[in-house]
């Protein structure tokens, strides 16, 4: 400052335009101006990554994780079911294409998805290896020294108890014990100590296994599969992609390396509640259960094995599930001559607990027009209070069939369709001679008559099915591990204690009969908001008071032969 002051002085001076010469010190424009440093590439690259790597970062990528998953719940997803996809597209015209566009209905394997994502495993991976090195490094450490006053502290206590330095020294390292972490310090009279090193492990621990249940979650995306699939009694599927009612495959799957079991599901008893007392419970399902005749690969050996809910088969990683039943009544329709046109099991979909089902026929093979039924099964036919045909009971006590007959195009357009429902825009209706609309209503081994000669149809016979769903993940395991660790690693982090507690002794006057006595001062800390600091240090207190009195004498509420001190 001297220096620049001369050179000021050194300065010529100029006389102000006016004739009148400007204050020496007067601050020049440029110097009321701050002068920023450029962080460059460099600077900036590392001030991003910072950014990245923190903590409010990692959360805010959790919650947008979860934020972005929602249209995957909202929309149909093209990888579950592709049909209802185009459907919904077709049926909004003008947002359809666009949300197609951005990837709504393909929300989990999208760019956008995909970058979330892959930034919140980097934001974690940022956070997680600094903070371990750093974790580490402290568990190798030895505690801090303690301060030279600890009455200074937020917690502290002091007493007069009995025993010279030295003993009572050893008496707080043993009140200590191996729980908390103890200095060896230059000075014998002071113990430095800490403890709780297992909140920060816990929350080190929560995040490693969060971040490997992201992995998992993404790898079971990448190499695992579902197939589901509906199975009449008496029939078969085989695991391969053509076999499935839906396949939903991961990217790196190769379709034509699954695992070729074959399963027949030769029976199915469902248990339902019968019981009156039972009140509201009436008509609950009780047990699902199916016999299955299975294959594990084309030649080997048939077995015979039982599939109940909760209670999958395995076929290597793969396992089949037991999820849904219903009724997939036989249905025969011929035309004016006899010849049949359709005779299959169809399967009724299920729409309440009582199973009034929903389901449709289509027949192709129909001339001059394609000829459509759609309706209802009813395994205990009977009538709502507001005169509604439904089933008043799951069971099939007096089964019905009741159909709506429908005739022209069955696929408009050549566009997909679902097999349980039936598109009726390029069909019109079938009226009896009365021009009413036509309603069958068949029974078990009833055939009725098409109006205008149309054919006939014959309820059969009424058979179950059984929904199934094959799934392969070969990460479930890891998955489900790293949920259990993060979950007891979090209630670690979140109830233990992370203290530091320091101890002095020094010197007393010997109290009666020339018993030597020590001063006692505990002083400690907390990192975090802990109401029961104060209680710990005043029994680490009366333990090591305790310790020198003999074992036949009481410790009394107030000390004849010392003084307690609190501060706050």
């Amino acid at each position: 400052m001297w220096h620049s002051e001369r050179a000021m002085d050194e300065q010529p001076h100029d006389e102000h335009p006016t004739g009148s010469t400007p204050a020496r010190n007067a601050p020049s424009p440029q110097a009321n101006t701050a002068v920023l440093p450029e962080l460059g590439p460099v600077g900036l690259a590392r001030w991003a990554w910072r950014q990245l790597t923190s903590m409010k970062t990692a959360l805010f990528l959790l919650l947008l994780t979860a934020i972005a998953a929602v249209p995957g719940s909202v929309f149909p997803q093209r990888a579950v079911d592709a049909p209802r996809v185009a459907e919904w597209i077709a049926d909004h015209p003008d947002s359809g294409p666009w949300l197609d566009r951005i990837g709504m209905f393909d929300v989990f394997s999208s760019p956008w998805f995909s970058a979330i994502y892959l930034l919140l495993m980097t934001s974690l991976v940022g956070c997680l290896i600094p903070r371990t090195r750093q974790h580490l490094q402290n568990l190798r450490s030895q505690p801090p020294r303690a301060p030279s006053r600890l009455d200074r502290l937020p917690v502290h206590e002091e007493r007069i108890v009995i025993g010279d330095v030295s003993e009572v020294t050893a008496r707080a390292r043993t009140a200590l014990g191996r729980r908390y972490r103890q200095r060896r310090d230059d000075d014998p009279a002071v113990v430095s100590a800490e403890t709780g090193y297992l909140r920060e492990s816990g929350n080190l621990i929560f995040h490693a296994a969060l971040l490997v249940l992201i992995v998992a979650v993404a790898w079971g995306h990448l190499v695992g599969w579902r197939g589901d699939r509906i199975v009449p009694v008496g029939q078969s599927f085989s695991n391969s992609v053509g076999s499935y009612d839906t396949f939903s495959p991961g990217p790196w799957v190769d379709t034509d390396a699954l695992s070729p079991f074959t399963v027949r599901i030769d029976s199915l008893d469902v248990r339902f509640e019968t019981d009156p007392r039972a009140g509201a419970q009436v008509g609950a399902p009780r047990d699902f259960r199916a016999r299955t005749t299975i294959t594990e690969r084309p030649g080997a050996p048939v077995t015979r094995r039982e599939l109940a809910v909760n209670s999958p088969l395995s076929f290597g990683g793969a396992q089949v599930y037991l999820l849904g039943n219903g009724y997939a009544p036989m249905i025969t329709v011929r035309d004016r001559a006899g010849k049949v046109l359709f005779h299959q099991h169809v399967v009724f979909l299920p729409q309440d607990a009582d199973y009034t089902s929903v389901g449709a026929v289509k027949v192709t093979g129909a001339t001059p027009r394609q000829l459509g039924l759609v309706g209802m099964f009813l395994p205990t036919a009977g009538t709502s209070a507001d005169g509604t045909v439904r089933s008043t009971f799951p069971a099939p006590t007096n089964p019905a069939l009741v159909l709506g007959v429908y005739e022209g195009n069955l696929f408009p357009a050549g566009r997909s369709q679902s097999v349980y429902s039936l598109d009726v825009s390029a069909m019109t209706p079938v009226k009896d001679e009365s021009g009413a609309l036509t309603r069958l209503t068949l029974a078990p081994g009833q055939t009725v008559r098409l109006p205008g000669d149309r054919g006939s149809v014959t309820f059969d016979a009424v058979e179950r099915w059984a929904g199934v769903s094959t799934r392969y993940d070969p990460a479930r395991p890891l998955a489900l591990g790293s949920a259990v660790i993060a979950a007891l690693a979090l209630v670690a982090s979140l109830t233990v204690r992370r203290r530091r507690v320091f101890v002095r002794v020094t010197a007393a006057p010997d109290g009666p009969e020339g018993v030597r006595r020590s001063t006692v001062q505990i002083a400690a800390l907390a990192k975090h908001d802990d109401p029961a600091l104060g209680a710990m240090v005043t029994r680490l207190l009366d333990s090591i008071d305790a310790a020198g009195r003999p074992s036949n004498e009481l410790v009394p509420a107030q000390e004849p032969f010392g003084t307690k001190r609190t501060l706050s």
